[in-house]
């Protein structure tokens, strides 16, 4: 006997093709303009804002990767590509010789500042230009719960609310 599975209802089923959609064609977005504007791709500036926040814009690499929500393959790699560019540096933490930083280096400050201007007017003036100041609430109010449920500990860093 094949088990039933309840089918979405029309609505459900419209918001979910929206939500999907947007989750596939989101990075690409991002990344292409990134890439164009400042030769990085979405998970590498974000890895800079991070490190830009972090006391001495320094953090253990495990603690950049639960910041960024990357397994540590991944981003050692992305270490690597930014710091063959030297945008980071990889340093011993103090007071564990086992243990490995990254830093974020004066050239990696400066291309982020570089690249954040364009990446904000990406947000502002291309994806988020269709909606007023009440519909970007809702977006938020909307999206919110949802990404409390998809990452409770909120290992990206940002809690609904701590923006603004």
């Amino acid at each position: 006997m094949n088990p039933t599975v309840p089918r979405m209802n029309n609505a459900q089923m419209r918001a979910w093709v929206a939500l999907i959609s947007t989750a596939e064609l989101l990075p690409h977005a991002l990344d292409a303009q990134l890439t164009a504007d400042a030769g990085l791709i979405n998970f590498e500036y974000g890895m800079l804002s991070i490190l830009n926040l972090a006391p001495d814009r320094t953090l253990r690499m495990g603690e950049l990767a639960k910041a960024v929500d990357s397994p540590l393959p991944r981003l050692s790699k992305a270490v690597t590509r930014l710091e063959k560019r030297g945008l980071v540096e990889r340093v011993a933490c103090a007071g564990d010789g086992r243990a490995v930083s990254v830093q974020l280096t004066r050239d990696g400050r400066r291309a982020w500042l570089r690249a954040t201007p364009p990446h904000i007017a990406l947000a502002r003036d291309d994806l988020l230009a269709d909606y007023d100041d009440d519909q970007l609430e809702q977006l938020a109010t909307l999206l919110e719960p949802l990404l409390r449920r998809l990452d409770p500990a909120a290992a990206l860093g940002v809690l609904p609310g701590d923006v603004g």
